[in-house]
This record gives structure tokens, C-alpha cells and sequence, in this order.
């Protein structure tokens, strides 16, 4: 009876780990309440940075499958009316980064905490010593995008121009300096570059003037009017404010089949 019983254990054990592992390998999803933005508000332009490696990383972010742009639907929605209200005036949208898995996040704390990986510096943080990236707040172990109702954007001016891509490698240019020496964006001039770790990237800075402050300025009370918040630290960044997952940090992979039904 011992000896039957322990095949049995031995059996059960290797179902439970085959099981385990199965659902391991299985994709995770987006609650039903998750969209694309581009089958809300298809004018929306996005340059998914996260996804290529030109960002302060140096390379593609984990759980950034598909240069896809994902947010509640709510927030989704909400863009959509500020979009309609913007293409009146001639501008568009464009999203740098909306959902951000918590597996990117962690990807992002594992590059802080390697001094040493400064590639990007030149670029995204030239004034800010690596070390202090967590203390002044630019890196932390949580961030709002995981909750799906986060966007980073900007505004472009109507047609919108293309924008080369980046070569790995490239010479760097600081993110503050001027528009036409900086990597080049079919975006208007904000003052900086998106991700840029730098005091001057607050939204209402006082040394950012003239049609800068314009620009920050248009885009700022046009998302506040349908119902974000901004990030006064940083100009891009905006919040839904009545969004519907406020306390929930998801982690399913930024792909179309994250939605699938």
C-alpha cells in the first residue's frame, strides 16, 4: 500500500509541475476593459520607442512584443475627443508610450542599478549622474502606465512629416538641446525631447518659453479638458483621472493577442 501510494504522490507531483509549467508558458491577458488605441482613435500617430532600441536603455524594453500603443478603454476613448478637438487646430496626437507591462519596469530598474551601462547617457540624462536616477525620481520600482490608463505624448503639427529612424550608434545629441541640432521628431518643439531626464522637461519650467510654453501649454489644458492630469515633472506624461484600474499593476505583454478575447 506504501509503495502504491507513493507512485501515486510521484504521480500527482508530476501532473501539478507539468500543469504549472504549462500555465506558465500561457500568454497572460488584458482585462476586457483594455483597447488598442489605434481601433479608437485611428488618427492617433505613435512612435513606440520602447519597443526600438532608441531610448535611455539602449534597446528594446521587455514585454514590448508589438510597437502597439494599449489603454483602458476609458483613456482610450478620452484621447479620441481631445484628438477631434486638436485636428480642428490642425495638429495630431502621438503616442511615445501608453500600457507598460510591470516586466518592463523591472527591465528598467535592473538597467538603473548597473552604473556601469551609461550608452544612452549622452543623449537622455547628460546633466544627472546615473546614481541619482532613483533619488530624483526618474526610475522607480512602480509606474502608473502598468495600471493602463498612463500615455506619453505629444503634439504634431499638420501633415505630419516623417521621421528617420534611429541607427544604433548614432552620435548623441543632448535632449535639450535645440530642435534642430537634437535627434530629429516630427513633433513641434517642446523644449526637450521625450525622456529626458532633465530639470527642464517640468511642464511649466520658467526658462521654457515663447512657442515652447505655447506648445506644452496646448497640449496640456486640451488633455486636461477630457479628463487627464499631468505630471508636472514631466511635460509628455498625463494620467485619466477617473481611471478604472487605479490600485492594479498588470503584466501581460504588450501585443495584439494580449487582447485577444
Amino acid at each position: 500500500m506504501a509503495f502504491a501510494i507513493g507512485i501515486l504522490s510521484l504521480l500527482l507531483g508530476s501532473i501539478s509541475h507539468t500543469t504549472a509549467a504549462a500555465a506558465e508558458e500561457l500568454p497572460l491577458k488584458a482585462p476586457k476593459e483594455f483597447v488598442a488605441l489605434k481601433d479608437v482613435a485611428p488618427s492617433v500617430l505613435s512612435d513606440m520607442r520602447y519597443t526600438t532600441p532608441h531610448n535611455f536603455v539602449g534597446e528594446r524594453i521587455d514585454g514590448y512584443d508589438e510597437p502597439l500603443c494599449i489603454l483602458t478603454s476609458a483613456a482610450a476613448q478620452a484621447l479620441n475627443r481631445a484628438q477631434a478637438r486638436l485636428r480642428a487646430q490642425g495638429y495630431t496626437l502621438k503616442v511615445y508610450d501608453c500600457y507598460r507591462p510591470q516586466r518592463a519596469v523591472d527591465h528598467f530598474v535592473r538597467w538603473a542599478q548597473d552604473l556601469d551601462d551609461e550608452r544612452m547617457k549622452a543623449e537622455f540624462y547628460p546633466r544627472v549622474d546615473k546614481s541619482r536616477l532613483f533619488t530624483d525620481g526618474y526610475i522607480a520600482e512602480k509606474s502608473g502606465h502598468s495600471r493602463g490608463s498612463t500615455v506619453d505624448l505629444t503634439l504634431v503639427k499638420l501633415p505630419a512629416a516623417a521621421t528617420r529612424p534611429y541607427v544604433p550608434g548614432e552620435p548623441l545629441v543632448p535632449c535639450y538641446a535645440p530642435v534642430t541640432e537634437r535627434f530629429p521628431d516630427n513633433s513641434v518643439d517642446m523644449g526637450t525631447a521625450f525622456d529626458c531626464f532633465d530639470t527642464l522637461s517640468h511642464t511649466l519650467d520658467p526658462r521654457v518659453q515663447g512657442q515652447q510654453r505655447a506648445n506644452r501649454l496646448l497640449l496640456k489644458t486640451t488633455l486636461e479638458a477630457v479628463g487627464f492630469t499631468n505630471l508636472p515633472e514631466e511635460w509628455w506624461h498625463f494620467t485619466y483621472t477617473a481611471e478604472p484600474f487605479p490600485s492594479t499593476y498588470f503584466d501581460f505583454p504588450v501585443t495584439r493577442t494580449s487582447l485577444t478575447r
